[in-house]
C-alpha cells in the first residue's frame, strides 16, 4: 500500500459515503474502508505527522486508527463531524500511548534520578500541538487578535491601535475567532470541558 493521495474536497463533499457503506452488508464493509481511508486518511496523516514528526509511527497511527473503526461498525454509521472527532480522538490517544510505552523510556541508573521528578508533560505538549494546528485553520486577522490578545496578553484597546482598526472590529475578531477555534478543536476531538 502506497502513501495515500491527497483529495482536493472536503471529506464532507461526498457526505454519508463511509455511513452509507457501513449500513449495507459485508462486501460493502469493503467499501466502507475504502470510503474511510480515502475521505480521512490524509488528514489523519498530516494530524498525526505533526505530532509525532516520525513518518513510519504516524502511518502506523493511521492505519491502527482505521482499523479501529473498521473493527467498531457502528462508529461508522455517525454522521461526519461525529465520525471525525472519534477518528481524530483515537488517533491522539494512539499518540499518548506510544509516548507513554516503554519504547520511549530510557533506563537510567538510581543514581541519575531526579530529586524532585517533574509531571508528565507530555499531555501539555500536545494540547499545545493540537492548539497550533487548530490556529492554522483560522484566518490571519482572527489568528493575529487572539495571538495577542491571549498569549500576548494585550487589552483590545491596544490591540486596536497597533492593528489600525475599531475597538469593536477587535473585540468582533476575538469572538468570531474563539468560536472558529472551538470548532477546529472539536473536529480534532478536543471536547469543551
Amino acid at each position: 500500500m502506497g502513501t495515500p493521495q491527497l483529495r482536493q474536497s472536503h471529506p464532507g463533499a461526498e457526505r454519508g459515503a463511509v455511513e452509507q457503506h457501513a449500513r449495507t452488508g459485508a462486501p460493502a464493509r469493503e467499501e466502507a474502508m475504502r470510503a474511510l481511508h480515502r475521505d480521512y486518511a490524509p488528514q489523519l496523516a498530516r494530524f498525526v505527522q505533526r505530532l509525532t514528526s516520525e513518518g513510519t509511527v504516524a502511518q502506523d497511527v493511521v492505519a491502527e486508527t482505521l482499523l479501529r473503526a473498521w473493527e467498531n461498525p457502528e462508529v461508522l454509521q455517525r454522521p461526519e463531524p461525529g465520525l471525525r472527532a472519534w477518528l481524530f480522538t483515537v488517533a491522539r490517544n494512539l499518540v499518548i500511548d506510544d509516548w507513554r510505552s516503554a519504547r520511549h523510556r530510557r533506563e537510567i541508573g538510581t543514581d541519575q534520578l531526579p530529586e524532585q521528578p517533574g509531571p508528565d508533560q507530555t499531555d501539555r505538549i500536545l494540547d499545545a500541538w493540537l492548539v497550533e494546528d487548530a490556529l492554522l485553520t483560522l484566518t490571519p486577522e482572527h489568528r493575529e487578535v487572539i495571538r495577542l490578545a491571549y498569549f500576548d496578553g494585550q487589552d483590545t484597546r491596544t490591540i486596536a491601535g497597533a492593528l489600525g482598526v475599531p475597538d469593536g472590529t477587535v473585540k468582533s475578531r476575538l469572538h468570531y475567532g474563539l468560536r472558529a477555534l472551538r470548532l477546529a478543536l472539536e473536529e480534532r476531538g478536543v471536547s469543551s470541558r
